[in-house]
C-alpha cells in the first residue's frame, strides 16, 4: 500500500504559503511511506526535531481496484470510499530544503504524518467534485475546503498517476489541503469532518 499526495491543489493556500497565486500546470506529487499512517484516533504526538509541525486538512480517497494509464473518463470506477485526513508538515524544515533546492520527502513522510479518519462509500455522499468538508481545532473551525475548488479534481489526479505508477487496492490519495494551515500544539483536540458528518477525532500530544 502507497500513499499518493498532491500539493498545491487549492489557489487560496499556495497564496498563503508563497504569497503568489501559483498555478501549477499538472498536479504536484508526492508520497508518504506506510508507516505515516496514523488511525483509529490514535493521539499524534509532535516529533522533536521540528519546531512547528502545520496540519493540513484533506480529502483522501481509497483506491478499490488495480490500473495502469487510467483514462478520466473511467477513474471514477477506482475509487469507493473517501474520507478527512491530516497532512502533517513539518515546515521549518520544509523551508530549509526548499531554500537549499534539496528533496523534501522527510518533512512530510516522517511517522504519524498522515492522519486518517473513518472512510465512508461514495454511494451516501454528493459527487466527489461538491464535497465540504472541515477541521476543527478545540472546537473552532480552522479550515474549510469544498473539493470543487480543486485545481486537479480526483479523476484527473488519479489519470495522471497513473501514468508513472499502477495504482493498487487500499492506495490512499490525499487530495490537496485548501487555505488556513497552522501550527498544532500540545493538548489540541482535533475533528474533521465530511458533509457534516465527523469522521476524524484525535488529540495531540
Amino acid at each position: 500500500m502507497k500513499i499518493i499526495a498532491v500539493g498545491m491543489n487549492y489557489a487560496a493556500h499556495n497564496k498563503e504559503l508563497d504569497n503568489t497565486l501559483l498555478l501549477p500546470e499538472k498536479p504536484v506529487i508526492f508520497m508518504k511511506p506506510d508507516s505515516a499512517i496514523l488511525k483509529d484516533g490514535k493521539p499524534f504526538f509532535i516529533p522533536d526535531f521540528s519546531r512547528r509541525i502545520d496540519y493540513e486538512t484533506e480529502l483522501v480517497v481509497r483506491i478499490c481496484r488495480l490500473g495502469k494509464h487510467i483514462a478520466p473518463r473511467f477513474a471514477h470506477r477506482y475509487y469507493d470510499a473517501v474520507t478527512v485526513g491530516i497532512d502533517f508538515t513539518a515546515r521549518d524544515l520544509q523551508g530549509e530544503f526548499r531554500s537549499k533546492g534539496l528533496p523534501w520527502e522527510l518533512c512530510k513522510g516522517f511517522d504519524d504524518s498522515a492522519v486518517l479518519g473513518r472512510f465512508i462509500s461514495l454511494q451516501a455522499l454528493p459527487p466527489v467534485q461538491e464535497l465540504n468538508f472541515r477541521l476543527e481545532v478545540d472546537g473552532q473551525v480552522v479550515q474549510r475546503g469544498n473539493t470543487a475548488d480543486m485545481l486537479f479534481g480526483v479523476d484527473e489526479i488519479i489519470a495522471y498517476v497513473s501514468q508513472f505508477c499502477t495504482l493498487k487496492i487500499g492506495d490512499l490519495i490525499f487530495t490537496g489541503t485548501p487555505v488556513g494551515v497552522a501550527p498544532v500544539r500540545v493538548g489540541q483536540h482535533l475533528q474533521g469532518y465530511l458533509e457534516g458528518e465527523k469522521l476524524l477525532d484525535f488529540y495531540v500530544r
